[in-house]
């Protein structure tokens, strides 16, 4: 019963000090009362893709006998990628903006094949393919923010993005499609700085739409690249993203 007690008077000069905080002067205090406004975004992410592997597939050897093969396909580490922007915000209410932030996103996604086959007479072989991509994004956002409070103001964020693939090889073993939609959902703060408003905020982002390109296969003049090409049936691409927005 003792510690309930402590506790409880812990919880409430925890709380009592909260509130107590004094107010300091707040920089730029009418920056968040413009209907509309510019901005520049600077950020990183790490690409990743969730693919569905296609299983068991039968191959002819040049010689016309037929071998079962299973090939498998993950992306096995993460690479950093960097994408630069410019922004467009509407005040929609005292806690709710509109975001409109077209970008350009650069990374690498890096792939390694695993052929398995049950014939031990058919060598088993590892293949790797890296891929290098370059969206042009176009987020349309809704922010709900908290009250500001000092030169500080958290918020939550979600929305949907809109992405043009500028990159992809006829000759790699796969493909992503043209376009992809992804859903996002994260978090940031606004500070309140002097001269501008810097707003760092994690995002995390989900492909909504199976982004692989099924008949890249088809194209290929390699039949012997077809057993990898075929490999996977579906894929959605993923991304974390940490971005600073300047206002």
């Amino acid at each position: 019963m003792k510690k309930v007690i402590y506790y409880i008077l812990l919880l409430l000069m925890t709380a009592t000090s909260l509130s107590a905080q004094e107010r300091k002067v707040q920089n730029r205090p009418y920056t968040d009362l413009r209907k509309f406004h510019f901005g520049i975004l600077l950020g990183t992410h790490m690409q990743d893709i969730e693919l569905l592997n296609a299983g068991p597939q039968m191959i002819t050897n040049d010689d016309g006998t037929a071998v079962e093969s299973i090939v498998t396909v993950d992306q096995d580490r993460w690479d950093p990628g960097f994408h630069v922007g410019v922004l467009g915000e509407l005040r929609l209410h005292e806690n709710f903006q509109f975001r409109l932030a077209p970008a350009m996103y650069f990374g690498t996604r890096h792939f390694t094949f695993h052929n398995f086959t049950p014939d031990a007479s058919y060598p088993k072989e590892e293949e790797f393919q890296e891929m290098k991509s370059a969206y042009i994004s176009t987020a349309m956002e809704l922010i709900f923010a908290a009250p500001r409070f000092n030169n500080y103001r958290p918020y939550l964020m979600g929305g949907i993005n809109p992405m043009i693939n500028l990159s992809g090889k006829d000759d790699d073993f796969l493909k992503l499609k043209r376009f992809d939609t992804f859903l996002e959902i994260g978090f940031g703060c606004d500070f309140y700085l002097p001269f501008f408003k810097a707003r760092p905020e994690l995002k995390f982002m989900y492909g909504l739409s199976n982004c692989l390109d099924t008949d890249h296969p088809k194209s290929l003049r390699n039949k012997n690249m077809l057993r990898f090409a075929n490999a996977v049936s579906e894929a959605h691409s993923k991304m974390i993203t940490f971005t600073v927005y300047f206002e």
